[in-house]
This record gives structure tokens, sequence and C-alpha cells, in this order.
């Protein structure tokens, strides 16, 4: 008797993880590497628009030398953006770690506080975040109203006073971003074994040496994945002067090739960032893979 032919167990566990994942790559393919295809090819070109759609002309690298060159709003706002990044990011990092070290004790009405901090990701984004910055509301009324600068300008320095409220007039947005990064922080600090702290706590040591020795190196995962997220948050987000400056290029001028060129030097920007948070990160990381 002829044997029955068919694939084997293994063939068959390799065709069901194909199966799985071609659902993802056919999506990447058609949601994601044709459009940023189209839009590099858009970027080397001038689009004039015809009866019979976008007629392309090659131009180069003429728009990202004017990008740099004759665009004098754009360098302006690319700067204003890293400033804002790099002030914002470690402002939220430090809050919400804070607020994850009171969040995951135990007490009354914990699970209250942590749906506060995370409601404003739902309500605050998008359209709603943008009119609500338009309005006003991240802006802390106490600053204006009493004058503070001026009060304060008599015992601090004015070039420190004018940094430290610029910072804490951003109070309003560092909570309103810091929901997911808060609930990030509590995930890794639950994972933290309880007979680490009492082993050191009979060793000696203080809270403080507690959080150094024990749980700030076992958070530094969680510590990264804040960071790539924030960062992110950072350059994508409502109010990001450079996305609404390159939104306005592509639907209010119709400039579709240069709007496109603007959008991967900025994608070109974002991933030399996070490049350097990996080249950071790099050391941290390799040292929790050895422990773990």
């Amino acid at each position: 008797m002829s044997k029955k032919k068919g694939l084997s167990i293994r063939g068959r566990h390799i065709l069901e993880g194909y199966m799985f994942i071609s659902i993802w790559v056919i999506g990447f393919l058609v949601f994601m590497a044709y459009p940023l295809g189209l839009s590099l090819f858009y970027s080397i070109n001038n689009l004039e628009l015809t009866q019979g759609g976008l007629q392309p002309t090659y131009t180069g690298l003429t728009h990202y030398r004017a990008a740099f060159g004759s665009d004098i709003a754009f360098r302006p706002l690319l700067i204003d953006t890293m400033q804002t990044m790099l002030t914002q990011v470690p402002l939220i990092l430090i809050f919400s770690m804070f607020c994850a070290l009171l969040l995951n004790r135990h007490f009354k009405g914990r699970g209250l506080f942590r749906g506060i901090f995370f409601l404003p990701v739902i309500i605050a984004s998008g359209a709603i975040l943008r009119e609500l910055l338009e309005q006003g509301a991240a802006k802390l009324p106490i600053f204006l109203n009493y004058n503070l600068f001026y009060q304060l300008r008599t015992f601090i320095p004015g070039d420190i006073l004018e940094n430290l409220l610029t910072y804490a007039d951003m109070l309003t947005l560092v909570m309103w971003d810091a929901g997911v990064q808060i609930l990030i922080f509590i995930a890794g600090l639950q994972t933290i074994s309880p007979s680490l702290y009492e082993a050191a706590k009979c060793d000696g040591a203080t809270k403080w040496e507690s959080f150094w020795k024990i749980t700030f190196p076992m958070i530094m995962p969680m510590i990264f994945v804040n960071t790539l997220y924030t960062v992110v948050n950072s350059f994508t987000k409502a109010d990001n002067s450079v996305m609404t400056y390159i939104m306005d290029s592509v639907f209010k001028s119709n400039n579709y090739a240069y709007g496109s060129a603007l959008g991967w030097i900025y994608f070109t920007l974002i991933t030399i960032v996070l490049g350097l948070v990996f080249l950071v990160f790099r050391k941290s990381l390799s040292a929790s893979d050895s422990r773990g």
C-alpha cells in the first residue's frame, strides 16, 4: 500500500506560523511600505496636478535643500521641537516614576487614583487636545494672575527663575502625558520580589539605598520602554509644531512633494534620536539581561 503524502507535524507548524504572520505582512505592505515608498518617490519629484492625477518630474534633492536653505520657518520649528522633547521627556519620566512608586503602595482608593492619572490619555488626545491647548487649558493661571516672576525675582536670579517657571508651567502637560508611563512603571514595580527588600532591610539598607540598589536597576527595562514611548509621543502629538507645519504644507498648500520631503527629514531625525536612546540604554539592558 502506498503511504499517504502530506505535511509533517513540523511542516504544519511552519505553515500555521506563516498563515498567522501573513495578515500582518499584508497589512504592513499595503498600509505602511507602499505609502512610505510613495512618499519617498514624491519627495524627489515635482508634482503637477493634472486630469490624469499627479504628474511627477524628477528634481533630486531640491526639496531637501530648500527645507534647510530657503525655508525660514522649518528649521526654527525643528529646533523648538527638539528643545521641547529634551525638556519634557525627563520631566514626564521622573513624574511618572514618582507617581508609580506612590500608587504601588496599598491604600484605599488606589484604583481610583490610577484611573484619574490614566484618564487624560483617553480624553486629552487628538483634536480634543488641540482644542484644549488653543483655549489655554494647559497653562497654570497662577503664573499670570499673581505675576510670580516679578515677585520672586528679588530672591532668585532672573535667568534661573525664568527657566524654573517655564518648567513649572509644563506641569499640566506632563501630568496629561504620563498616564501610560505610570502604568508601565507600576507593572515593573510589581515584578520585583518583596524578599529582595526584606533582605536589604535585614542588612541595614535604608529605603533610599534600596531604591537605588534594587528598584532602579530592576525597572531599567521599563525606563527604556517609557523613554522610547515618550520620545515618539513628543514628536507626534497634536500640539507638535513640525507635524502641524508638514500637514499644512500637504493639505493646505497642496505641496505634496515638499511635504513628503519634510516628512522624511523629520522621520530621519526621529530615527537618529531613537538610535541614541538605544545606545544610552544598551549597557544597562545588557546588565539586566545578565542578572536575569
